[in-house]
């Protein structure tokens, strides 16, 4: 598995190795020794998946401590535009964000650590989406920011028109990001 860097410290695209033959494909999806040799130290404790018709659009969420989670993320079947926006007051990229097309057929991940906001957008029919955190899931210590926030000028609409988006009530109701206070 091949760790790439991304222009955010900390958050990297993962592209694993695949062994493809006449019967199909294999490859590791994770693998512990991989990330400890690059310097992370992350216990997953729990796997989650979703399934989304195109044009759902999930975030932008986190959970703070002592919940925070770390993340690693990918499709299984579909496609998404995945965004994660650095949420460390002390960070140089501060509020920047870093997208990506996860699919699929192109097998790529997307490792998050804690203090980052985290959201997806459907770009394909019967979307499957994976991923793993570093703890459990706490309504208590929850946070984000509105999906459609103009000073973070999040690329969703280059991808879909804002007007079919499928977003919960919830997400609806987060704040802005200048109104938003970051735990991290």
């Amino acid at each position: 598995m091949q760790f790439i860097s991304t222009p955010i410290p900390d958050l990297f695209v993962l592209e694993p190795k695949l062994w493809s033959d006449n019967r199909g494909y294999f490859y590791e999806s994770y693998q512990a020794r991989q990330f400890e040799a690059m310097g992370i130290e992350v216990n997953f404790v729990q796997d989650n998946q979703s399934y989304s018709q195109i044009g759902t659009l999930r975030g932008l969420h986190a959970q703070k401590a002592p919940s925070a989670q770390a993340k690693l993320v990918r499709v299984v079947q579909g496609k998404v535009l995945d965004i994660a926006i650095d949420i460390r007051k002390n960070s140089a990229t501060y509020g920047q964000h870093f997208a990506i097309e996860l699919s699929g057929e192109n097998h790529l991940q997307l490792y998050i650590p804690t203090g980052f906001l985290h959201g997806f957008l459907t770009l394909a029919e019967h979307t499957i989406f994976q991923y793993k955190v570093s703890s459990y899931y706490d309504k208590e210590a929850e946070v984000g920011v509105i999906w459609n926030d103009p000073s973070l000028a999040l690329p969703w609409a280059d991808y879909l028109d804002p007007k079919s988006f499928l977003i919960s009530e919830k997400d609806l109701k987060l704040p802005l990001f200048e109104e938003f206070q970051s735990p991290f």
